[in-house]
C-alpha cells in the first residue's frame, strides 16, 4: 500500500481501516481520523519501535511531552520538533515502505 493509498483510507469515507496493518500503522489510521484513544490503545499493544514511535507521537500530541520522551527513547529515536502533521507523516512513509 502507497502512503497516498492508506493516507485516503483514512481521511476518507471508508468505515474501516485496511486489512493487514500492523499495530502501529493501525494507530496512525485512527488517529487520522480523530479517534485518539483507539489510536493509543493500538499503539501500546505494538511492543515493538514502531509501536514506541507511534505511543511517543501520541503523546507529544496529548501534550504530554515527558511521556512522549520516555516512548520516543524506547524506540530509539530523538523527539520530535517538527510539526504533528509533518511527523504523521514521516512515520507513516517510514512504516509502510518496511
Amino acid at each position: 500500500m502507497t502512503f497516498e493509498e492508506f493516507r485516503e483510507s483514512a481521511v476518507g469515507a471508508a468505515n474501516e481501516p485496511p486489512p493487514g496493518l500492523s499495530g502501529a500503522v493501525l494507530a496512525l489510521w485512527h488517529d487520522a481520523r480523530g479517534d485518539w484513544e483507539r489510536a493509543h490503545a493500538c499503539a501500546q499493544d505494538d511492543p515493538g519501535a514502531a509501536g514506541s514511535w507511534v505511543h511517543a507521537y501520541l503523546h507529544r500530541k496529548e501534550g504530554d511531552p515527558g511521556n512522549a520522551g520516555y516512548w520516543y527513547s524506547r524506540a530509539g529515536r530523538p523527539a520530535s520538533k517538527e510539526s504533528l502533521q509533518h511527523e504523521w507523516e514521516a512515520i507513516a512513509r517510514e512504516m509502510l515502505r518496511s
